[in-house]
């Protein structure tokens, strides 16, 4: 007989850019260990859609030390390469819906528009205004332009787990964001939001260098008719300097040998209380009293 589904289903979905470092072990440990909380299942994604930052032997490398660190995930990997026909299905419902226009505005262009204070840059960045919305794409080549979607004047508004009530007014904070850029590649906005349907993602634990992300999401959300995640956004670990930890700020690789002391490290950061003596453990011993004890709303006040 087939069990149902559980109603939990997480995921980590790290970007193929360099080796897993602290970072997005935390992330991943978050993740984790709340869909084992909920006897729930856990998936891993790649996000490699931006196929010009991905580094050769990377996405390999990030599996490895899943592995060796004792991650178990639920079913195969997702890799957004393969996923290109899903993405360009959504766009073609949002065509249908006239929602979205090519831009044939280059970053060129709009960062000197921005020096000239003729577009301003906000919390989020650059607030495109628009230019091109009158633009049809029959006028253009394909490789003319990149196609934007058309945000409303409207505050989209989530309750966060962790962070409590966020909301955002799309068009006055972002304006009309990029959803396939003018190279053919899809933006990480449309693929993540196309994958965590398909996949049928109920709850979302990521890093809050994302929080700004989730509004875009809500958005396509209700766009393409799916049903709307639980978020929960936890604090980053920084460098001295403010700067978050990643690749790009010299994070370096955690490697494929499990080393239950940076377990510890990372369950710390998260505002977990494990006992001294459990660095002296196995890697089973560490997930079993992290499960066990694993308590989301402590994240809050994580820290270095």
């Amino acid at each position: 007989m087939q069990q149902p589904t559980p109603t939990y289903r997480g995921r980590f979905a790290p970007s193929p850019t360099g080796p897993l470092h602290k970072g997005s072990l935390v992330a991943a440990i978050a993740s984790y260990l709340e869909a084992k909380k909920n006897n729930g299942q856990w998936l891993v994604r790649m996000e490699d859609v931006d196929e010009l930052r991905n580094v050769k032997g990377a996405a390999d490398s990030i599996l490895r030390s899943l592995d060796a660190f004792g991650f178990e995930w639920d079913e195969k990997v997702l890799y957004q390469t393969t996923r290109k026909e899903a993405y360009s299905d959504a766009l073609e419902i949002l065509k249908e819906q006239k929602q979205v226009y090519p831009c044939t505005c280059s970053r060129k262009s709009l960062k000197e528009k921005a020096r000239l204070g003729k577009i301003t840059n906000g919390q989020f960045g650059l607030i495109y205004p628009g230019y091109c919305i009158n633009n049809h794409f029959s006028n253009f080549k394909t490789d003319e332009y990149a196609i934007r979607i058309k945000t409303p004047d409207k505050n989209y508004s989530f309750d966060d787990e962790l962070l409590g009530r966020n909301t955002q007014n799309l068009k006055n904070d972002l304006g009309d964001f990029i959803i396939r850029r003018r190279d053919g590649l899809f933006a990480y906005q449309l693929a993540v939001v196309v994958d965590d349907a398909y996949q049928n993602i109920s709850h979302i634990v990521r890093g809050a260098d994302l929080l700004d992300s989730t509004s875009r999401q809500l958005f396509l959300q209700k766009c393409l008719k799916y049903s709307q995640p639980e978020y929960a956004h936890f604090p980053l670990i920084v460098h001295n300097n403010g700067d978050k930890l990643s690749k790009q700020t010299g994070a370096s690789g955690i490697g494929d040998i499990a080393d239950v002391q940076l377990l510890v490290e990372c369950l710390e950061f998260l505002g977990q209380t494990p006992p001294a003596e459990l660095t002296q453990e196995s890697p089973a011993n560490f997930w079993q009293w992290a499960i066990e004890n694993w308590q989301l709303s402590l994240s809050r006040t994580c820290a270095l």
